[in-house]
């Protein structure tokens, strides 16, 4: 395969430059101006005029909700959504029914991802059994049988010592542990961000100080342990200034942001709007400043969707009854490229955050996100300036619940390409087969 005439775009090794890419055999095979060299015979081209050629895009956080909640999503369904949002891998969250916490599951959605999905697909395994916080699942038997990562998606592991425990085996099998920070005892029965719009909306709140404080006794818990520690969907002003200071102090801590808190605030639930209602809460202005500016100086190091799939009748109802959760695998590179077009943050930085940044985080993904000679041939080729209104119908995904429905974006995925195969391709990309 041969992509022509793009804007390259390869963060990790600092290219940006107009020119060609070639995909043999499913690796990247070469790079450059005038045509490939060599006797390579090219079955298929792209054209990729005024378009940016970027490494493949990677979700380090995403819900499936297969197996159990098939209603919401499937393997399936999810996997051809992150392919149109231009997501060439996904790490897929532990909180479905059965939970990720034995091998058979793993190798349960393994295989749907191999019989359906688009894209790649990584099982994150539970670091409790059931996800019910009181021991330990079988760490290494979930290492052993392929997850990339452990969470307890949905909630924190309230005790202590056991999230002690957590990280000294995570340590020990050189898997990270991505960390969902929360203070149920703060939240509970919390909707929306305390503060004074929760108070005028008469809706009860979840105040930042629940988050801040999980994020800090975490942290705390990796530095006496020496684990590698990753920050889920920061979304408050504490967490980046706790972070910043953490990795100054040599702790090894990522963390992730999503495009919705980048990008929205507390003001979008006025009118109960229940598309708006995710976990953690839109904050306040100052929050998505310091998130902003926290992504600027790496304090953060990837974006992460949080792609949270619902059915209908999940959100509509009343905003106290409503599921958490945005289903934003389709909508966050034009929501992002909104803050780029704004001036707020440069396109070469932005994908970053969604290659080689997050592939930096969990090891079992280092191959990924950076379009280097014998790389995987993974590929999102994307137009920065197309308009287009997000109409949820047209998704992909099962779940309809976002909050840019009817919004017009500036931005598009026009092909996704997976080991040197087209998973996705928008009707307007010209393609050549020999």
């Amino acid at each position: 395969m041969l992509i022509r005439g793009g804007r390259i775009i390869k963060p990790c090794l600092g290219v940006d430059m107009v020119g060609d890419l070639l995909i043999v055999n499913g690796e990247v095979a070469w790079m450059g101006e005038g045509g490939p060299p060599g006797p390579a015979q090219v079955d298929t081209t792209i054209l990729a005029r005024g378009m940016v050629v970027s490494p493949g895009f990677v979700d380090l956080h995403v819900h499936l909700r297969e197996p159990g909640f098939e209603e919401k999503e499937t393997v399936a369904t999810g996997a051809e959504a992150a392919a149109r949002g231009g997501f060439t891998a996904v790490c897929c969250m532990p909180n479905t029914r059965p939970p990720i916490d034995s091998p058979s599951v793993v190798r349960y959605v393994n295989n749907k991802a191999k019989s359906g999905g688009a894209v790649r697909v990584f099982p994150v395994g539970c670091i409790t059994r059931g996800q019910r916080g009181e021991e330990l699942a079988e760490m290494a038997e979930l290492a052993e049988g392929g997850v990339v990562a452990f969470s307890e998606d949905g909630g924190s592991v309230a005790n202590s010592e056991l999230m002690r425990q957590a990280l000294e085996w995570s340590r020990l099998l050189d898997l990270p542990i991505t960390d969902h920070c929360e203070d149920s005892t703060l939240t509970e029965g919390g909707v929306m961000n305390e503060g004074e719009v929760s108070a005028r909306l008469g809706l009860k709140g979840m105040p930042a100080a629940a988050e801040d404080s999980i994020v800090a006794r975490d942290i705390d818990l990796a530095r006496l342990t020496g684990a590698r520690l990753h920050i889920a969907h920061v979304s408050t002003a504490g967490s980046v200034d706790i972070i910043r200071r953490a990795k100054e102090k040599g702790v090894d801590v990522t963390a992730e942001v999503t495009p919705h808190h980048l990008t929205l605030t507390e003001e979008r639930v006025t009118g109960y709007d229940t598309s708006a209602k995710v976990n953690p809460p839109l904050r306040t202005e100052a929050d998505t400043e310091a998130l902003l500016q926290g992504l600027k100086e790496g304090v953060i190091d990837a974006i992460a969707t949080d792609h949270a799939p619902h059915t209908a009748r999940d959100k509509a109802c009343e905003f106290n009854e409503a599921a958490f959760g945005i289903s934003g695998l389709e909508t966050a590179l034009g929501v992002l490229l909104g803050l780029v077009h704004q001036g707020k943050l440069d396109l070469v930085s932005l994908v970053s955050k969604l290659t080689a940044g997050p592939a930096k985080v969990f090891p079992a993904l280092s191959d990924l996100g950076t379009l280097k000679a014998g790389a995987p041939g993974d590929v999102t080729i994307f137009d920065p300036d197309l308009e287009w209104v997000v109409d949820p119908a047209l998704f992909a995904s099962k779940g309809k619940n976002n909050p840019w429905a009817g919004s017009s974006l500036k931005g598009k995925v026009m092909a996704t390409v997976v080991a040197g195969e087209i998973v996705y391709k928008d009707d307007a990309v010209r393609i050549e087969v020999r």
